[in-house]
């Protein structure tokens, strides 16, 4: 799975453990349900650390598109939940 970390590029996560990646991902989205920014922000910058210190990041010249895509650290709440599916950022696995 490619996923897009806006602004900053995009990242294979494949081979990272993908219920870890779902952990922060459902943190993010429950935080966001809550209306809790200061909730929300903390986990996105989890999940963002997660995604850039364990996918590999993707060549510049990449054309393919994007499985998923996670809005920059700094976002507002408003930001967040705009990017946000039934399922968070990332699919929940089959």
């Amino acid at each position: 799975m490619i996923i897009r970390i806006m602004g900053e590029g995009q990242y294979d996560v494949n081979n990272v453990d993908q219920d870890l990646l779902q952990k922060y991902d459902n943190q993010v989205e429950a935080a966001v349900a809550a209306g809790d920014e200061q909730a929300a922000r903390t986990a996105l910058s989890a999940l963002h650390d997660y995604v850039t210190g364990n996918g590999q990041p993707v060549a510049d010249d990449y054309l393919g598109s994007s499985e998923a895509v996670i809005p920059f650290v700094d976002a507002t709440l408003a930001e967040i939940a705009e990017l946000l599916t039934g399922e968070g950022f990332i699919p929940d696995p089959a």
